[in-house]
């Protein structure tokens, strides 16, 4: 692809932010591809959907890493070694401006899992990008083998860069936290909530002033809904007046149904969840998760679908609002937490670091050195999360809340199969049909 002069502000006549919360659902997609004219030709293909979204560069798991020789190299000989995303350092700013602007001014975000994200973000401003995502813990723990301490110290660099860089051209830089989503499935939300809370207070103390806070769909939806509504109140009760928020729900990032009709279920619970939860961005899947990428034309189907089952779920949604359950609980044991945390240091990666070596905070079923691996989340019989293990955690929990045994591997994988199971069932009864044994998984284990 053609050089672009001064490299554009491709999508900078949008803040993303402001954007985002100026209508209604945005429906967005994953997407990355190494060939650049691939790349343009799937964000033209989402710019002209004909639903509300944004565009999403999703980079590869050389660039993740920092490897950019190797992601060169990929390029050079693309049938010596695969590239999994776009190589967005390795194209560099011309390039990536270039694709970019496929969408026709349409905002893009630009999605990654790096710990170490500073030549990224350096990277995406001088293509005239200002939206990006991660985390200090949410980028390291799930992901990574370096330590959380140099994960802290790159992210609270990267951030201040990308505020610093983008106020000098005149755009608002926008990082969404991963902290919603930590390990996709089995943490009980209270943690997901409060991670979400810290990771856009580290971002704001760090100097950017527009962040989305994610959430990932679990395993009870009104669950959910409660979870959504509690993470709403945080960041209006913790947040500054003069920054910029909002809410983004990924849908289910677990096992997923095998089959068709079942993936099409949990999609259009998770559209419902995204309305009666309230968020204003919702991170779609395809019915083709299950089995493998999905192509171009499935994301688009997905786009379409999820906003015509949002349409329907304002006046035809089974689920409550966000304004009328009670989040009495998941709020109270996410406001322990970030309190707890933000009480053992101003400096917010510092008090990072001290709450994960004292279990303050400890992800379930985490295995990363740096997690003290006290934790665990378990399916109560009524589908919803809860903690089976709380270690050092400072929650006030009801007498035998919590269970005192561990999670054995069979009852994990049960839990881990729960709502890929779920759907599917619940999908071949809906039809009359039965499930082809094939796709069988194991029974699910709950826990009273």
């Amino acid at each position: 692809m053609s050089a672009v002069a001064g490299h554009s502000p491709v999508g900078a006549q949008h803040d993303f932010g402001a954007y985002v919360r100026a209508g209604g659902l945005v429906v967005q997609p994953r997407m990355g591809m190494a060939d650049p004219t691939a790349m343009a030709a799937g964000l033209r293909s989402v710019a002209a959907a004909g639903v509300r979204t944004v565009g999403t560069i999703t980079l590869d798991s050389y660039t993740r890493v920092g490897d950019h020789d190797s992601a060169r190299a990929a390029l050079r000989d693309p049938a010596a070694a695969g590239l999994n995303g776009f190589p967005l350092v390795a194209h560099g700013p011309d390039t990536t401006a270039e694709v970019a602007a496929a969408t026709g001014g349409l905002p893009v975000q630009v999605r990654h899992g790096s710990a170490r994200p500073q030549d990224i973000f350096r990277t995406l401003v001088r293509a005239g990008l200002s939206a990006s995502e991660g985390g200090p813990v949410s980028y390291c723990l799930p992901y990574g083998r370096i330590p959380l301490g140099e994960s802290v110290d790159h992210w609270r660099d990267a951030t201040q860069l990308i505020a610093q860089e983008c106020a000098d051209r005149g755009r608002l830089a926008h990082l969404e936290t991963f902290g919603g989503c930590l390990l996709g499935q089995l943490c009980p939300p209270s943690m997901l909530v409060a991670m979400s809370i810290l990771e856009g207070l580290f971002f704001i103390q760090n100097g950017v002033r527009s962040v989305s806070l994610s959430y990932a769909q679990q395993t009870h939806p009104t669950q959910d809904v409660e979870a959504l509504s509690a993470l709403g109140l945080l960041a209006t009760e913790l947040f500054p007046h003069d920054v910029e928020w909002h809410r983004v729900l990924y849908a289910y990032m677990g096992v997923f149904p095998s089959t068709d009709p079942g993936a099409g279920l949990l999609m259009e619970r998770s559209a419902e969840l995204a309305v009666r939860g309230g968020v204003e961005r919702l991170i779609v899947k395809t019915v083709a998760e299950g089995r493998r990428l999905p192509t171009v034309a499935e994301n688009i189907q997905a786009l379409r679908a999820a906003a015509a089952s949002a349409a329907r779920s304002r006046t035809l949604g089974t689920l409550p609002w966000a304004h009328e359950v009670d989040c009495t609980e998941v709020l109270a044991e996410a406001r322990s937490l970030v309190t707890a945390v933000l009480g053992l240091h101003d400096d917010i990666g510092k008090a990072f670091l001290l709450a994960f070596a004292a279990g303050v905070l400890d992800v379930p079923f985490c295995l990363h050195q740096d997690n003290r691996g006290l934790t665990q989340g378990a399916i109560a019989e009524d589908g919803r999360l809860v903690w089976a293990r709380t270690g050092r955690l400072p929650l006030a929990l009801p007498a035998g809340a919590a269970r005192r045994s561990k999670v054995s591997s069979k009852e994990l994988i049960g839990m881990l199969w729960y709502t890929a199971e779920q759907y599917d069932r619940q999908a071949s009864l809906m039809s009359g049909t039965s499930r082809p044994p094939a796709l069988e998984g194991p029974d699910p284990v709950v826990f009273s």
